[in-house]
């Protein structure tokens, strides 16, 4: 008898470099994604025995991404990867669920070009649906928005020691990453609309108050999506603090008020935080199928 059982598993294709583009008339459309597919169901023989009755090919999966861009179309990551999860699940009965993934680049047209884009989303938006048997997850986000404002920050009132160099200051730079997730309470939305409002509202939040840290701005943050948007029960947030510091140019006979500074890019601070709606409890089981914190 073996002393060694499986549990967890899942397999598939990862980063499936996908753009589709729309033809239907001169001035074209495109969406362009990063797609990954990780099956889950009855795969034990495979992993036990060599028995590889049950596993659909990484390679069918990868066929699949790029025949449903065209089938299903991309409306949004969101409704391409529940597209996808219907397919596998409908089709194989063995597999009773998976995990799903896109990244999506953005694009702008070149002077208003019927044809011609440019690179132009600052923020990588993400996407990540989970279907475990009869139960769905949809957690949507973005990464990698750099933002800054150059005053009504502080950081004051903090404990010291005898390790601690920081000199309080009333007036700081605040700069960060913003790498965000949230969970849906609903698949029966707008995800774009969604999207673009989420995003503009954290964006507001970052500039309508003093910040007293930068956990402060996140609370802020996370607080105006949950009032704001009633589709989204939880939202997480992982953003280091990109330090700006004064550069000591007095000893060239300078004055420094608050106007050069040196950006340093690590070590940084990394703030971490989950804000869930009142009344709903924390869905950890969901947060396990995003590496990291976010």
């Amino acid at each position: 008898m073996s002393k060694v059982r499986l549990t967890s598993n899942q397999y598939g294709k990862a980063e499936n470099r996908l753009m589709r583009v729309y033809r239907d008339s001169e001035r074209h459309e495109l969406r362009d994604l990063n797609v990954t597919s990780q099956l889950w169901g009855d795969f034990e023989t495979a992993h036990t025995k060599g028995d590889n009755e049950h596993v659909v090919a990484t390679d069918t999966q990868k066929n699949t991404v790029f025949a449903k861009a065209k089938e299903l179309g991309v409306s949004s990551p969101e409704q391409f990867l529940m597209g996808l999860a219907d397919h596998f699940t409908s089709s194989f009965d063995w597999v009773t669920g998976g995990r799903w993934e896109a990244e999506e680049y953005g694009w702008s047209r070149i002077n208003d070009h019927n044809h011609s884009f440019y690179k132009s989303a600052p923020e990588v938006r993400t996407a990540v649906f989970t279907r475990d048997g009869d139960k769905d997850t949809l957690i949507s986000g973005f990464n990698g928005l750099t933002v800054l404002k150059t005053t009504e920050s502080g950081f004051v009132g903090y404990p010291k020691d005898k390790y601690t160099t920081l000199p309080e200051t009333e007036d700081r730079i605040l700069a960060t990453d913003i790498a965000t997730r949230w969970i849906y309470n609903t698949t029966d939305l707008d995800f774009e609309a969604v999207y673009r409002r989420v995003k503009e509202i954290i964006l507001d939040s970052f500039t309508d108050h003093f910040s007293h840290a930068l956990q402060h701005t996140l609370y802020q943050m996370g607080e105006k999506v949950i009032e704001a948007v009633p589709e989204i029960d939880e939202i997480r947030f992982s953003c280091p603090n990109k330090h700006h510091f004064l550069y000591d140019i007095e000893r060239f006979g300078l004055e420094n008020p608050n106007e050069v500074f040196i950006v340093a890019d690590r070590p940084y601070g990394l703030i971490e935080a989950t804000f869930t709606r009142d009344g709903v409890d924390e869905n950890k089981d969901a947060w396990a199928q995003i590496a990291g914190f976010c």
